[in-house]
């Protein structure tokens, strides 16, 4: 649980996904392996830090949702609200602050795409994190930023605290 007049954003790229099957449109594609490795490692490491979502705000894409389910194996403690947002799927920046906007909990998950998602990531903390690997925000980068705001539709770019940046190749 998050005090009084904050707020916390962990905002991840989806694993990495299946290419195999050329007949799937882009939205369908699911995780391959290494994706499914990726997630799961995810999940324990926000279970291990305490970064445990009360909400979630996932694109409608299947990488997103299984990225999602993958995660949800971990042994979290909290078993949060899941909202599926279409309007997540390839989100510009703008968009999927918008969603953020809309969120009711103190700590919120998102799911989504590149470019969008890197882009939001450059733009909510007031200082990004010193990695070579955030710009590019590579599948299952993860974001944890911390706002001192009392409700998300105060949140503005700039505003936030880096408190994490990790990510996953879920190579063996």
């Amino acid at each position: 649980m998050t005090p009084l007049g904050h707020r916390r954003l962990i905002l991840t790229r989806h694993a990495k996904s299946a290419w195999d099957d050329p007949a799937l449109s882009d939205h369908d594609r699911p995780l391959n392996d290494r994706g499914r490795r990726s997630a799961r490692e995810l999940g324990d490491w926000m279970a291990s830090r305490g970064h445990e979502p009360e909400e979630v705000l996932c694109s409608s894409s299947q990488r997103t949702k299984e990225t999602w389910a993958m995660v949800e194996g971990a042994p979290l403690e909290v078993r949060p609200l899941l909202r599926i947002e279409p309007g997540l799927y390839h989100a510009s920046p703008d968009k999927m602050l918008t969603i953020l906007r809309t969120a009711s909990h103190p700590t919120v998950m998102m799911l989504g795409h590149n470019p969008g998602i890197a882009e939001l990531a450059a733009l909510l903390p007031a200082r990004p994190p010193m990695d070579p690997d955030f710009r590019r925000y590579p599948t299952c980068a993860t974001l944890v930023v911390d706002f001192q705001i009392d409700t998300w539709s105060q949140a503005e770019p700039g505003q936030g605290s880096v408190m994490d940046f990790v990510r996953f190749d879920g190579r063996a």
